[in-house]
C-alpha cells in the first residue's frame, strides 16, 4: 500500500502545481489535460519498468484531477456559458 499512496500523493501534487499556473478556466482545463497526459505516460512507464503500485496511485490521482477539471468546466458552463472557446 505504501507505493500506491506515494504515487497518489505525487500525482496529486503534480496536478496541483500545474493547476496553479492557470489564470482562467480555459487555461486550467487545458493545462490539467496536458498534465494528465504526462502523468499517464509516467504511470505507463512505472507499470512497465517500475513499481505497479506507484503506477496505480498516479493513475488514480490523475483521474481524480481530470474529473475535478471537468467539474469546474461544467460549473462554469452552467453559471455563465461555455468557457472553452
Amino acid at each position: 500500500m505504501g507505493p500506491a499512496w506515494v504515487g497518489a500523493g505525487m500525482g496529486a501534487l503534480w496536478q496541483l502545481l500545474i493547476g496553479l499556473l492557470a489564470t482562467t478556466v480555459r487555461g486550467y482545463f487545458f493545462l490539467t489535460l496536458a498534465a494528465s497526459v504526462v502523468a499517464t505516460l509516467v504511470a505507463l512507464v512505472l507499470m512497465r519498468f517500475g513499481d505497479r503500485g506507484a503506477a496505480a496511485g498516479v493513475a488514480v490521482s490523475t483521474g481524480i484531477g481530470l474529473s475535478v477539471a471537468c467539474g469546474v468546466v461544467l460549473q462554469r458552463w452552467v453559471t455563465s456559458g461555455w468557457p472553452l472557446w
